[in-house]
């Protein structure tokens, strides 16, 4: 039996113009999580085409390649290796493998951080462009998010604000940063993280993102009943 011939990814003015004002869904699940499998990660990702995403983001090149065969939407991937210091797509070989699994866009971390495989950000960018594919630089800072423009992001990605030493934690998104972003870099600026309602989405659009990620608020079961379950308990 032969393979299936490879999706042919859309050209990036294309792919960036299909996400101008809609929605991204973060198809997604922590370890230990029940949802983490990959055919109910797959399942996710067709619920969010079907509700009227433009694209998914999704974790791990097996996800990503079922993600691709089966749901018809471009793929924002990543591979998520540990879970402190840089471990979104860490390393270029991570970014590589998610980009030869289908993946229309790779996400990594784009923070000053070190990279554990000694790399610089401007050499993953290279070697997934290399691949075929685009990237999508997750971000804390506006210095950050300038930084991974000059050095050949596609996209600027305000996934990291809150989680990382140095940018402000607080329980809404941060649209501060996507302000100061899109007014600071000719990048596409992406709003992600802790984007709770439509409204948060829309604002966030006001800002002067090209799109929005959302994903707990859509696809985290196990984590939204254990906030009503903590509410009741008061």
């Amino acid at each position: 039996m032969t393979s299936p011939a490879p999706r042919p990814r859309p050209r990036p003015h294309d792919l960036i113009a299909s996400l101008q004002g809609r929605l991204i869904v973060s198809c997604q699940a922590p370890p230990g999580d029940p949802m983490r499998h990959t055919g109910t990660l797959v399942r996710m990702a067709r619920a969010a085409r079907a509700g009227g995403a433009a694209a998914v983001r999704v974790n791990g090149p097996e996800v990503v390649a079922a993600t691709v065969a089966a749901v018809g939407l471009p793929v924002i991937g990543l591979w998520k290796d540990g879970d402190t210091g840089v471990y979104i797509t860490p390393g270029v070989r991570h970014a590589l493998a998610v980009a030869e699994a289908g993946a229309a866009i790779v996400a990594a971390d784009a923070t000053a951080r070190p990279r554990p495989d000694g790399s610089t950000f401007a050499e993953l960018v290279a070697a997934v462009h290399g691949a075929g594919a685009l990237v999508m630089a997750d971000v804390s800072t506006l210095d950050e998010g300038r930084e991974a423009a000059a050095q050949g992001a596609d996209l600027v990605s305000t996934t990291l604000s809150g989680y990382v030493a140095g940018s402000p934690r607080q329980t809404a998104p941060d649209l501060r940063l996507v302000a100061e972003l899109a007014a600071s870099v000719d990048t596409p600026v992406v709003a992600e993280g802790r984007i709770a309602t439509p409204q948060q989405a829309a604002e966030a659009l006001a800002a002067g993102a090209l799109s929005v990620v959302v994903g707990t608020a859509i696809t985290a079961p196990t984590a939204l009943t254990r906030r009503f379950a903590d509410g009741l308990a008061g």
